[in-house]
Protein backbone atom coordinates (compact mmCIF):
# COMPACT_ATOMS: atom_id res chain seq x y z
CA UNK A 1 0.00 0.00 0.00
CA UNK A 2 1.06 3.32 -0.89
CA UNK A 3 2.04 5.79 1.92
CA UNK A 4 0.14 9.22 2.86
CA UNK A 5 3.04 11.32 1.00
CA UNK A 6 2.75 9.64 -2.16
CA UNK A 7 -0.71 9.30 -2.12
CA UNK A 8 -0.67 12.88 -1.43
CA UNK A 9 1.78 13.88 -3.90
CA UNK A 10 0.19 11.69 -6.94
CA UNK A 11 -3.17 13.37 -6.45
CA UNK A 12 -1.44 16.99 -7.06
CA UNK A 13 0.41 15.86 -10.18
CA UNK A 14 -3.06 14.53 -11.33
CA UNK A 15 -4.76 17.62 -10.31
CA UNK A 16 -2.31 19.54 -12.22
CA UNK A 17 -2.42 17.47 -15.08
CA UNK A 18 -6.70 16.76 -15.55
CA UNK A 19 -7.52 20.46 -14.55
CA UNK A 20 -9.16 18.94 -11.11
CA UNK A 21 -10.42 20.67 -8.17
CA UNK A 22 -12.05 18.75 -4.78
CA UNK A 23 -14.42 18.86 -3.26
CA UNK A 24 -15.31 17.90 0.30
CA UNK A 25 -19.04 18.06 2.61
CA UNK A 26 -18.37 19.03 5.82
CA UNK A 27 -18.79 15.19 7.29
CA UNK A 28 -15.79 14.19 5.27
CA UNK A 29 -13.39 12.10 7.37
CA UNK A 30 -10.34 14.84 8.16
CA UNK A 31 -7.89 13.36 5.95
CA UNK A 32 -10.23 14.29 2.48
CA UNK A 33 -10.96 17.31 4.09
CA UNK A 34 -7.63 18.01 4.44
CA UNK A 35 -6.41 17.18 0.79
CA UNK A 36 -10.18 19.37 -1.08
CA UNK A 37 -9.45 22.68 -2.40
CA UNK A 38 -12.82 23.83 -0.89
CA UNK A 39 -14.92 22.18 2.22
CA UNK A 40 -18.60 23.02 2.94
CA UNK A 41 -22.19 21.73 2.70
CA UNK A 42 -23.48 20.45 -0.88
CA UNK A 43 -25.28 23.62 -2.54
CA UNK A 44 -22.44 25.75 -1.42
CA UNK A 45 -19.77 23.21 -2.82
CA UNK A 46 -21.98 22.72 -5.75
CA UNK A 47 -22.01 26.38 -6.57
CA UNK A 48 -18.43 26.72 -6.17
CA UNK A 49 -17.48 24.55 -8.77
CA UNK A 50 -19.57 26.38 -11.15
CA UNK A 51 -17.73 29.69 -10.37
CA UNK A 52 -14.38 28.42 -11.17
CA UNK A 53 -13.82 27.90 -14.62
CA UNK A 54 -10.58 26.99 -15.36
CA UNK A 55 -11.29 23.58 -13.57
CA UNK A 56 -12.50 20.53 -16.00
CA UNK A 57 -12.81 18.14 -13.75
CA UNK A 58 -14.65 17.92 -10.44
CA UNK A 59 -13.75 15.23 -7.58
CA UNK A 60 -16.96 15.45 -5.41
CA UNK A 61 -16.10 13.99 -2.19
CA UNK A 62 -19.81 13.42 -0.33
CA UNK A 63 -22.95 11.29 -1.06
CA UNK A 64 -24.25 10.85 -4.26
CA UNK A 65 -27.20 13.37 -4.87
CA UNK A 66 -24.18 15.96 -4.10
CA UNK A 67 -22.35 14.49 -7.07
CA UNK A 68 -25.52 14.82 -9.25
CA UNK A 69 -26.30 18.78 -7.89
CA UNK A 70 -22.82 19.70 -9.06
CA UNK A 71 -23.26 17.62 -12.42
CA UNK A 72 -26.53 19.56 -12.99
CA UNK A 73 -25.27 22.85 -12.17
CA UNK A 74 -22.09 22.05 -14.07
CA UNK A 75 -22.98 20.73 -17.47
CA UNK A 76 -19.88 21.23 -18.93
CA UNK A 77 -17.55 19.99 -16.53
CA UNK A 78 -16.90 16.50 -16.12
CA UNK A 79 -18.14 15.01 -12.52
CA UNK A 80 -16.26 12.29 -10.57
CA UNK A 81 -17.68 10.99 -7.27
CA UNK A 82 -14.89 8.75 -5.51
CA UNK A 83 -17.43 6.05 -4.28
CA UNK A 84 -19.98 5.33 -5.81
CA UNK A 85 -22.08 3.20 -2.89
CA UNK A 86 -21.52 6.95 -1.57
CA UNK A 87 -25.35 7.56 -1.37
CA UNK A 88 -27.96 9.12 0.69
CA UNK A 89 -30.74 6.71 2.84
CA UNK A 90 -33.03 10.12 3.18
CA UNK A 91 -32.92 10.92 -0.36
CA UNK A 92 -33.53 7.46 -1.59
CA UNK A 93 -36.82 7.80 0.30
CA UNK A 94 -39.01 9.58 -2.09
CA UNK A 95 -38.56 8.82 -5.55
CA UNK A 96 -40.09 10.90 -8.68
CA UNK A 97 -42.86 8.43 -9.33
CA UNK A 98 -43.82 8.86 -5.38
CA UNK A 99 -43.64 12.89 -5.78
CA UNK A 100 -45.67 12.69 -8.63
CA UNK A 101 -48.60 10.93 -7.24
CA UNK A 102 -48.19 12.57 -4.17
CA UNK A 103 -48.68 15.65 -6.01
CA UNK A 104 -51.87 13.91 -7.37
CA UNK A 105 -53.09 13.93 -4.31
CA UNK A 106 -52.71 17.44 -3.24
CA UNK A 107 -53.75 19.21 -6.60
CA UNK A 108 -53.01 22.82 -6.73
CA UNK A 109 -50.31 22.26 -3.94
CA UNK A 110 -46.47 23.72 -4.57
CA UNK A 111 -44.02 20.92 -3.75
CA UNK A 112 -40.86 22.04 -2.06
CA UNK A 113 -37.99 19.54 -2.09
CA UNK A 114 -34.69 19.51 -0.11
CA UNK A 115 -31.61 19.46 -1.84
CA UNK A 116 -30.93 16.18 -0.47
CA UNK A 117 -33.21 14.73 -2.55
CA UNK A 118 -31.94 12.89 -6.36
CA UNK A 119 -32.22 14.65 -9.21
CA UNK A 120 -35.45 12.96 -10.30
CA UNK A 121 -37.03 14.02 -7.77
CA UNK A 122 -35.31 17.61 -8.32
CA UNK A 123 -36.80 17.68 -12.13
CA UNK A 124 -40.48 17.02 -10.70
CA UNK A 125 -40.79 19.61 -7.69
CA UNK A 126 -41.32 23.25 -7.80
CA UNK A 127 -38.62 23.97 -6.50
CA UNK A 128 -35.59 23.39 -3.83
CA UNK A 129 -34.79 24.81 -0.10
CA UNK A 130 -31.77 24.30 1.38
CA UNK A 131 -31.59 23.65 5.61
CA UNK A 132 -30.68 27.12 5.89
CA UNK A 133 -33.23 28.80 3.51
CA UNK A 134 -36.47 26.02 3.67
CA UNK A 135 -38.68 28.61 5.77
CA UNK A 136 -37.77 31.36 3.19
CA UNK A 137 -38.34 29.06 0.30
CA UNK A 138 -42.07 28.09 1.89
CA UNK A 139 -42.85 31.23 2.53
CA UNK A 140 -42.24 32.24 -1.02
CA UNK A 141 -44.80 29.72 -2.82
CA UNK A 142 -47.87 31.09 -3.35
CA UNK A 143 -51.04 29.10 -1.44
CA UNK A 144 -51.77 28.30 2.21
CA UNK A 145 -50.32 24.46 1.97
CA UNK A 146 -47.36 23.31 0.77
CA UNK A 147 -45.98 19.97 0.35
CA UNK A 148 -42.76 19.38 1.88
CA UNK A 149 -39.99 16.85 1.14
CA UNK A 150 -38.03 14.53 1.93
CA UNK A 151 -37.24 15.11 5.80
CA UNK A 152 -40.32 15.75 7.86
CA UNK A 153 -37.74 16.82 10.61
CA UNK A 154 -36.77 19.61 8.78
CA UNK A 155 -40.15 20.22 7.82
CA UNK A 156 -41.33 20.30 11.48
CA UNK A 157 -38.74 22.70 12.24
CA UNK A 158 -39.80 25.08 9.38
CA UNK A 159 -43.70 24.60 10.58
CA UNK A 160 -42.60 26.67 13.93
CA UNK A 161 -42.01 29.38 11.73
CA UNK A 162 -44.60 29.66 9.07
CA UNK A 163 -48.27 30.76 8.45
CA UNK A 164 -48.26 28.07 5.68
CA UNK A 165 -49.56 24.52 6.41
CA UNK A 166 -46.75 21.80 5.77
CA UNK A 167 -47.94 18.65 4.67
CA UNK A 168 -44.71 16.79 4.65
CA UNK A 169 -43.22 13.70 3.70
CA UNK A 170 -42.73 10.68 5.75
CA UNK A 171 -38.96 10.64 5.60
CA UNK A 172 -35.66 11.64 7.65
CA UNK A 173 -31.71 11.74 7.73
CA UNK A 174 -31.19 8.37 10.04
CA UNK A 175 -28.12 9.83 11.66
CA UNK A 176 -29.82 13.11 12.66
CA UNK A 177 -33.34 11.30 13.98
CA UNK A 178 -30.65 8.94 16.14
CA UNK A 179 -29.47 11.52 18.04
CA UNK A 180 -32.05 11.29 21.03
CA UNK A 181 -32.47 13.94 24.10
CA UNK A 182 -31.24 11.38 26.17
CA UNK A 183 -27.90 11.72 24.28
CA UNK A 184 -28.38 15.84 24.49
CA UNK A 185 -28.41 15.40 28.44
CA UNK A 186 -25.98 12.91 29.20
CA UNK A 187 -23.77 15.10 27.56
CA UNK A 188 -24.60 18.58 29.07
CA UNK A 189 -24.41 16.28 32.26
CA UNK A 190 -20.61 15.99 31.37
CA UNK A 191 -20.45 19.65 29.83
CA UNK A 192 -23.08 21.82 32.21
CA UNK A 193 -21.09 25.35 30.94
CA UNK A 194 -21.62 24.35 27.11
CA UNK A 195 -23.75 25.65 24.77
CA UNK A 196 -26.37 22.78 22.46
CA UNK A 197 -25.95 23.43 18.31
CA UNK A 198 -28.77 21.53 16.47
CA UNK A 199 -28.96 21.22 12.85
CA UNK A 200 -33.16 21.60 11.61
CA UNK A 201 -32.53 17.73 10.67
CA UNK A 202 -32.56 16.83 14.46
CA UNK A 203 -35.93 15.90 15.90
CA UNK A 204 -38.47 18.16 17.36
CA UNK A 205 -37.49 17.53 21.13
CA UNK A 206 -33.93 17.97 20.00
CA UNK A 207 -34.21 21.62 18.56
CA UNK A 208 -36.33 22.52 21.66
CA UNK A 209 -33.62 21.86 23.81
CA UNK A 210 -31.20 23.52 21.89
CA UNK A 211 -29.58 27.05 22.05
CA UNK A 212 -29.18 27.39 18.23
CA UNK A 213 -30.57 25.60 15.25
CA UNK A 214 -27.61 25.92 12.46
CA UNK A 215 -27.40 24.57 9.30
CA UNK A 216 -23.74 23.11 8.63
CA UNK A 217 -22.33 26.13 6.70
CA UNK A 218 -24.18 28.45 9.72
CA UNK A 219 -22.28 26.44 12.14
CA UNK A 220 -19.15 26.93 10.67
CA UNK A 221 -19.15 30.48 10.94
CA UNK A 222 -21.15 30.59 14.13
CA UNK A 223 -17.77 28.44 15.36
CA UNK A 224 -15.51 31.16 14.44
CA UNK A 225 -17.49 33.85 15.87
CA UNK A 226 -18.79 32.64 19.29
CA UNK A 227 -17.08 33.68 23.17
CA UNK A 228 -18.29 29.89 24.30
CA UNK A 229 -15.70 28.00 24.67
CA UNK A 230 -17.57 24.39 24.58
CA UNK A 231 -20.06 23.38 22.45
CA UNK A 232 -22.39 20.36 22.10
CA UNK A 233 -23.08 19.18 18.24
CA UNK A 234 -26.01 17.62 17.26
CA UNK A 235 -25.12 16.57 13.46
CA UNK A 236 -22.99 14.37 12.14
CA UNK A 237 -19.91 14.18 14.33
CA UNK A 238 -17.27 14.75 11.17
CA UNK A 239 -18.14 18.00 10.96
CA UNK A 240 -16.28 18.59 14.28
CA UNK A 241 -12.97 17.79 12.45
CA UNK A 242 -13.08 21.10 10.77
CA UNK A 243 -14.74 22.99 13.78
CA UNK A 244 -11.73 22.36 15.58
CA UNK A 245 -9.01 22.84 12.97
CA UNK A 246 -10.50 26.17 12.45
CA UNK A 247 -10.79 26.99 16.29
CA UNK A 248 -8.45 25.56 18.34
CA UNK A 249 -8.96 27.15 21.77
CA UNK A 250 -12.68 25.99 21.73
CA UNK A 251 -14.18 22.50 22.84
CA UNK A 252 -16.79 21.02 20.31
CA UNK A 253 -18.66 17.43 21.29
CA UNK A 254 -20.74 15.37 19.51
CA UNK A 255 -24.35 15.01 20.82
CA UNK A 256 -23.83 11.26 20.18
CA UNK A 257 -20.39 9.58 19.62
CA UNK A 258 -21.54 7.39 17.01
CA UNK A 259 -23.71 10.41 14.94
CA UNK A 260 -22.05 8.83 12.16
CA UNK A 261 -22.95 8.88 8.28
CA UNK A 262 -21.56 5.60 6.76
CA UNK A 263 -21.89 6.69 3.51
CA UNK A 264 -19.94 9.36 3.96
CA UNK A 265 -17.42 7.56 5.42
CA UNK A 266 -16.79 5.14 2.13
CA UNK A 267 -14.46 7.63 0.78
CA UNK A 268 -10.79 8.01 1.57
CA UNK A 269 -7.79 9.29 0.36
CA UNK A 270 -6.84 6.36 -1.51
CA UNK A 271 -10.24 6.31 -3.47
CA UNK A 272 -10.04 10.18 -4.15
CA UNK A 273 -6.49 9.25 -6.05
CA UNK A 274 -8.01 6.00 -7.76
CA UNK A 275 -11.28 8.41 -9.19
CA UNK A 276 -8.64 10.98 -10.63
CA UNK A 277 -6.29 7.62 -12.19
CA UNK A 278 -9.30 6.11 -13.60
CA UNK A 279 -11.85 8.75 -14.19
CA UNK A 280 -14.29 7.31 -12.05
CA UNK A 281 -17.05 6.89 -11.29
CA UNK A 282 -18.40 9.61 -13.86
CA UNK A 283 -22.00 11.05 -12.96
CA UNK A 284 -24.35 11.57 -15.77
CA UNK A 285 -28.05 13.29 -15.37
CA UNK A 286 -29.76 12.81 -18.51
CA UNK A 287 -30.29 16.28 -20.13
CA UNK A 288 -34.05 16.68 -19.80
CA UNK A 289 -33.55 15.60 -16.25
CA UNK A 290 -30.68 17.93 -15.61
CA UNK A 291 -32.50 21.21 -17.10
CA UNK A 292 -35.60 20.23 -15.16
CA UNK A 293 -33.55 20.17 -11.73
CA UNK A 294 -31.64 22.70 -12.51
CA UNK A 295 -35.15 25.03 -12.97
CA UNK A 296 -36.10 24.07 -9.66
CA UNK A 297 -32.56 25.22 -7.88
CA UNK A 298 -32.43 28.38 -9.75
CA UNK A 299 -35.42 29.22 -8.62
CA UNK A 300 -34.18 28.70 -5.07
CA UNK A 301 -31.22 30.64 -5.67
CA UNK A 302 -32.86 33.64 -7.38
CA UNK A 303 -35.10 33.61 -4.03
Amino acid sequence: MMKTEVVLDRIGELKDKRKAIILAHNYQIGEVQDVADFVGDSLQLSQMAAQIREAEIIVFCGVHFMAETAAILCPNKTVLIPEIKAGCPMADMITASELIEWKKRYPGRKAVCYVNTTAEVKAECDICCTSSNALKIVDSVDGEEVLFAPDKNLAAYVARFTEKKIIPWDGCCYVHHRIMLRDLNEKKRLYPEAEVWAHPECRPEVIDMSDKVLSTGKMILEARKTEKKEIIVATEAGIIYRMKKENPDKNFYPAKDIALCANMRKIDLRKVLKSLEEMIYKIEVPRIISQRARGAIQRMIEI
